[in-house]
Order: C-alpha cells, then structure tokens, then sequence
C-alpha cells in the first residue's frame, strides 16, 4: 500500500508540474502573438528560444488529444521507474559483510544468533539467510528448498511493475504513429475539401502528425534507458542473492559437522 501511495504521489508531483509549466508556455505564446505584428518582430523571438521553450512550443502545437496521452505515458512510466529505483537501491545489501557476520554469529552463538543478525539487516538478501537458518532443525534439505523458494518469492519481487514500464516504452510510439496516421488523414481530408493542392492548405496537419511520433519515440527513448538501468539493476542482486545462498549453505552444512 505504502507503494502504492508513493507513485501516486510521484505522479502528482510530475502532473502538478507539467500542467504549470504548459500553462507558463501558452501564456508566454499567446502573448507573443498578441505583441508581435510584422513577420521580422515574429522571427525575432523564434531565434531566441532556448531547448525547453521550443519543447514547450512543438508540444503545444502537436494538440492536446495525443500528446497529452503520451505525456501521460511518460509521467507514468518514470513514476514506477523512480519508485523502483528507490526500491532496488534500499534492497542493496554488501553481501561480503552479511556473510561474514552470519559466519561469525553461527561460531560464536549459533543459530539464533545468526538470525538476529539477519532480523538487523534489511534487503532480501537478509532475508533469503533468515528463511533457511530458521529451518535448520528440519535438516539441511528443508533449508535449501526454503532458500530456492524464497529466493523466488523475492524475485517477484524485485521485478514488480517493471512490466508496465515496458507497456508504456510500446505504447507511447505507437500513440504517437496514430497520431500521425490521423493528421495526414485530417490533411487530405482539407484537401478534397477545397479541390486544389496547396501547400499552404495542409503543412499545419502535417507539422502536428509528425509532432506526434517525434514525441512518442522522446518518451520511449527516455523510458528505455530507465528500464534497461532497472533490469541491470536486478541481474545484480538476483547474483548475489544466488551467491550469498550458495554460501550460506556451505555455512550450514560446515556448522553440523
């Protein structure tokens, strides 16, 4: 539940944030409108955008039905991808200490010992050394299928709602190629309209259309690089984890001789 409120809050904060700064960006355009009067005065200020003023403008232009819909797939993706950042980082344990300390607790005070110490250390490495020290009694197999299985249980885990992430990496350009099927649509519609092709006619739908895949391919690219990061970032622990139990067994079976 505490995940839950923490993306919806992350969301919020990007919504909140993205409304405010797409209302500074129509009201600084309506205003050049409103000022500018001759095509030199219009140039002037087009030169002098910097790189989120003209994001601002071309996102702006491209409509608010599709681009809207891909902003919303951005604001989404990034919400999970930072919730599972933060999530992946907190599970990070140093395995060579967890370890060591486990060895140590078994020599000194035994299993019990070595339990308190997992109950002292967070991530599901710990958690992983508690599940098969806490079945020891039952023999060396009952721990080992106790590893195998939480381990399990604690990849699911580590992997929760990485799929949606990718969902949105797919949908985004491809909510931006509809929208662009849709502009040229709208263009040659204006052209049967008025019986004669000119350019002038049907560069606005156009301009939009290809506004709407260039966004969604932003948004896909940004969302990838995070998913490519957070699956990295799981590879790594699922090692340690696979590693810190191989070890943990020989700990056990070592402490029965």
């Amino acid at each position: 539940m505490k995940r839950l409120f923490s993306i919806l809050a992350i969301t919020g904060m990007m919504v909140f944030g993205t409304a405010n700064a797409t209302t500074i960006a129509a009201t600084t355009t309506a205003s050049t409108t409103v000022v500018t009067t001759t095509q030199d005065e219009e140039a002037a200020p087009a030169e002098t955008l910097g790189f989120h003023q003209e994001l601002k403008k071309r996102f702006i232009e491209g409509g608010p039905g599709f681009m809207g819909i891909v902003l919303l797939c951005l604001i989404l993706g990034l919400a999970i991808a930072i919730e599972r950042i933060i999530f992946l980082n907190l599970s990070t344990t140093n395995t060579k200490k967890l370890t060591q300390n486990v060895e140590d607790a078994l020599s000194s005070g035994g299993v019990e010992a070595a339990k308190e110490v997992c109950r002292n250390t967070k991530g599901p490495i710990a958690s992983i050394f508690y599940q098969g020290l806490d079945r020891t009694d039952e023999g060396i197999e009952a721990a080992e299928k106790a590893v195998v299985a939480y381990g399990g249980v604690q990849m699911g885990q580590l992997e929760k709602n990485v799929s949606w992430i990718s969902l949105f990496i797919a949908l985004a350009p491809m909510l931006g190629f509809m929208g662009t099927v849709i502009g040229m649509i709208n263009a040659f519609d204006k052209i049967e309209a008025a019986g004669d092709m000119q350019p002038s006619l049907v560069a606005g739908g156009i301009k939009i259309a290809l506004l709407t895949t260039v966004f969604g391919l932003i948004v896909a690219i940004i969302l990838q690089i995070f998913y490519n990061y957070i699956i990295a970032k799981i590879d790594s622990i699922v090692n340690d984890m696979e590693d810190a139990s191989i070890t943990l067994m020989d700990l056990l079976i070592r402490s029965k001789k």
